[in-house]
């Protein structure tokens, strides 16, 4: 979504079979833009009215009023926080891309705010130590 949020979950592949139940779970679709990627090519058969593809082959990220800046920048920011780890644990990787996506889609708050959007997502859905 256009300045929207954004949903990240480490999948087996990136497969149509396995991208496209997330993407019609966790999108509202109307009008997609993505890349060329082939998994995205049935979307058009569910609630897209519309789907521009960008040509990352052709080094093309934009083309008119079409583009991918959001999630590129997503994964800019994701990718540049990640590094400063010089690597991280397979099994601790979807906590690190949740943080990423936790801060992103708060960017705009800062501090105290962010501090306490923790504080109530933790009383609401406190963590099971077992």
């Amino acid at each position: 979504k256009r300045n929207g949020n954004v949903y990240t979950q480490v999948v087996k592949n990136c497969s149509k079979k396995e991208l496209e139940p997330l993407i019609l779970k966790h999108t509202e679709l109307g009008t997609v833009y993505s890349d060329k990627w082939a998994a995205y090519d049935g979307l058009v058969n569910y609630k897209v009215k519309e789907h521009h593809r960008i040509n990352h082959g052709a080094d093309e990220f934009a083309n008119g009023s079409n583009h991918i800046i959001s999630i590129e920048s997503f994964w800019a920011y994701a990718k540049l926080r990640l590094s400063k780890f010089k690597g991280i644990k397979r099994q601790n990787f979807i906590l690190h891309l949740k943080e990423c996506e936790f801060r992103f889609n708060n960017r705009d708050k800062k501090g105290a705010k962010l501090y306490k959007i923790l504080l109530k997502m933790i009383r609401e859905n406190p963590l099971s130590v077992n």
